[in-house]
């Protein structure tokens, strides 16, 4: 495969696709249609982000938006200097991939599911979990499963407190169920899949808005 002269964003498949060379000092995202990127949905703002070329690379500029800008699950605060693989995340809405220039191997993050597998596979009537080819034995909880059920379903968003005991604990009032007991729940729910896989951080806490599924790709 030849290699990219600039660097680009790519969509993440779930969200559409799409690819954006960046090849000027400046692209803006936003809703606006005069941006450069446009992502039409209300929870973006009409001016979002830019991504600015500079001496030292790409940076990532959050333009003062309402829903907030992201990268790997962090939010934007500052200039961000880009690196090859990062995932930016619009308003928790949409999310792109950062290609540097040359940079072959992230242009997978938009095949689609049937070329580039999962590692982490539920069986919903078994109840039973499978990591690279390997099965978590004892099973998980009920609870732990509809979790990770909850999150896998929602395909890489985020999931909010109240999603999670709606998902949980249906026949429970949310002012029933405490932040301890998610944030326990969620903690053993880690543990268990770290049992088949130390190396990867499959539920990735976004602080202030919930809870969102990382599953990388074999």
């Amino acid at each position: 495969m030849p290699q990219q002269e600039v660097a680009m964003l790519i969509m993440q498949h779930s969200e559409g696709g799409g690819r954006w060379p960046l090849d000027r000092e400046r692209l803006n995202i936003g809703r606006s249609p005069d941006c450069d990127i446009v992502l039409p949905e209300r929870v973006v703002s009409r001016e979002h982000a830019a991504i600015e070329r500079r001496v030292e690379g790409y940076y990532l500029i959050d333009s003062g938006s309402k829903n907030g800008t992201y990268v790997n699950g962090d939010v934007v605060t500052a200039p961000y200097l880009l690196q090859d693989g990062d995932e930016i995340q619009i308003a928790l809405r949409f999310r792109l991939t950062f290609v540097d220039a040359g940079a072959t191997a992230p242009l997978t993050a938009n095949l689609p599911p049937s070329t580039s597998r999962l590692s982490l596979r539920l069986d919903e009537t078994k109840r039973t979990v499978e990591i690279q080819d390997k099965t978590l034995d004892p099973p998980l909880s009920i609870a732990q499963f509809r979790l990770l059920s909850a999150l896998v379903e929602a395909d890489g968003a985020v999931i909010d407190r109240e999603a999670v005991v709606r998902a949980v604990w249906p026949d429970a009032e949310s002012a029933g169920v405490t932040e301890q007991a998610i944030d326990a729940l969620v903690r053993r729910l880690r543990e268990r899949l770290a049992e088949l896989d130390p190396n990867h951080q499959y539920i990735v806490t976004v602080r202030g808005h919930g809870f969102r599924f990382e599953n990388p790709a074999q």
